[in-house]
């Protein structure tokens, strides 16, 4: 029996790969997509989406919270647990299924199993062969492996979104984007959190300042954050887990009821065997071009979190996959362009980025003006009871180009997009703040920041 052969493998059926099914299909390329789990990867299934369901239950609370302020009385709320998880498995639930019909419409073949590379134009799935012109490794990325003695005893960010009962104490183990946003979620919702991280800082690749902000926010609603910490040991006592830890050279501990690897994710290419696709590797990285190819085997592509060169991104997964494909099509002549792609830690409230950091504005040697306000006394975060308000931007002194944004609260997740567009579209700071806004909104404060 021969194998079967396509013009265009992806390996991955998560955000990335289905982008790259976009040009390569409407170019009438045969496309195969190989996917071990549910389509759609981890955002819709295991990730963002899932977790946006729990963030706003936790802003429900927070709201509530802040009832008081508004002369509203209200009695305490009690969150049921299971039945939140219940919701947000049923939200989800529809996705991969739509997915599939989409693929199906698009006429993309899809393959289910794992994968791995046979040759340079070709992939073995589970006994079948498959050859193929172009190759796309799109397999996302997995939770971080720590090598902490005990380390069996931790769960990942897959086990918060399906167990459904709630902790009473959270330990998580590294200070990372999902440490902190169920940090927040888990302590609105009545546990004990304690955060371990060993660099000096949280969120070291994110704004100091900004940072700041939220680990002082994250504190304030009784989440307990110690940064410079060697994680000696998990050990179970008593029925519980306990966390041995040290930091200023003395030794802590902290027991809960769930141990949470807080550490990141990394690229998932470990079992794709890239040496048999002759696919170069540097400490684990993919070498790619410009173009996000290969440099060693030009047939092979790689987008989403399985490329380490850009932050871990929905979103970015699609765009990358997006270009990958009309690469694919139209010859590698598309490169990504992150400078104005904005981010987002939903925590409550959330902190909102795009652009370079004060640091990395200061390392550009530009001339740079930076505004750093706290907005907390202004009438529009008063308004609506606020508990932290705070923005800095970042604009070129030379030509009034906005370099960076960022903004903590104040709907920061929604008005980082006037930046961003600012920034992608070259419009100077000044034209910001000749706009005239409705009002009284918090967009209306844009003008007063830069």
């Amino acid at each position: 029996m021969s194998s079967p052969s396509f013009d265009v493998v992806i390996i991955g059926g998560g955000n990335a790969g289905l982008g790259v099914t976009v040009a390569t299909r409407k170019a009438g390329l045969s496309v195969a997509l190989i996917e071990p789990r549910e389509l759609g990867g981890t955002c819709p299934n295991r990730g963002c989406t899932p977790k946006k369901v729990l963030v706003a239950a936790a802003h429900a609370l927070d709201e509530i919270a802040h009832a008081k302020t508004h002369c509203i009385a209200v009695a305490q709320p009690k969150l049921d647990w299971a039945a939140l998880i219940d919701r947000e498995k049923e939200m989800i639930r529809p996705i991969p299924v739509n997915l599939e019909k989409s693929m199906q419409e698009r006429g993309v073949t899809v393959l289910r199993g794992r994968s791995a590379f046979a040759g340079p134009n070709s992939v073995k799935l589970d006994d079948r062969m498959i050859e193929s012109k172009t190759i796309v490794i799109a397999t996302g990325s997995k939770p971080r492996d720590l090598p902490i003695p005990g380390a069996e005893h931790m769960i990942t960010s897959d086990d918060v979104l399906t167990e459904r009962t709630l902790p009473g104490a959270v330990v998580f183990i590294g200070g990372g984007v999902i440490a902190l946003e169920f940090s927040h979620v888990y302590t609105r919702a009545g546990a004990k959190v304690t955060i371990l991280e060993t660099l000096p800082r949280l969120l070291s690749a994110l704004d100091a300042d900004a940072v700041d902000q939220l680990r002082a926010e994250t504190e304030r609603i009784g989440v307990t954050v110690r940064t410079s910490v060697t994680v000696k040991r998990i050990e179970k006592k008593d029925g519980r887990l306990r966390v041995v830890f040290e930091q200023d050279g003395n030794e802590h501990s902290a027991d809960a009821d769930r141990v949470v690897n807080g550490a990141g994710r990394i690229a998932d290419v470990d079992a794709l065997d890239l040496a048999a696709g002759h696919v170069e590797t540097d400490n684990g990285r993919i070498k790619t071009d410009p173009f996000l190819r290969s440099t060693s085997n030009p047939n092979v592509y790689v987008c989403g979190d399985a490329f380490t060169g850009s932050p871990q991104l929905s979103p970015l997964a699609t765009y990358e996959g997006n270009l990958v494909g009309r690469n694919i099509v139209e010859g590698p002549k598309l490169k990504p362009d992150y400078a104005s792609i904005p981010s987002c830690v939903y925590t409550i409230p959330a902190l909102a980025s795009v652009g370079l950091t004060e640091a990395k504005a200061k390392e550009s040697g530009r001339k740079i003006k930076v505004s750093a306000t706290d907005m907390s006394s202004w009438i529009s975060a008063r308004t609506y009871a606020e508990s932290k308000a705070w923005a800095k931007l970042i604009i070129d002194e030379e030509d009034d180009r906005i370099l960076g944004a960022h903004i903590f609260g104040h709907a920061g997740e929604e008005l980082i997009h006037f930046f961003a567009l600012a920034m992608a579209q070259g419009t100077p700071a000044a034209r910001l703040r000749d706009m005239v806004y409705a009002f009284p909104t918090f967009s209306a404060d844009i003008k007063y920041l830069l």
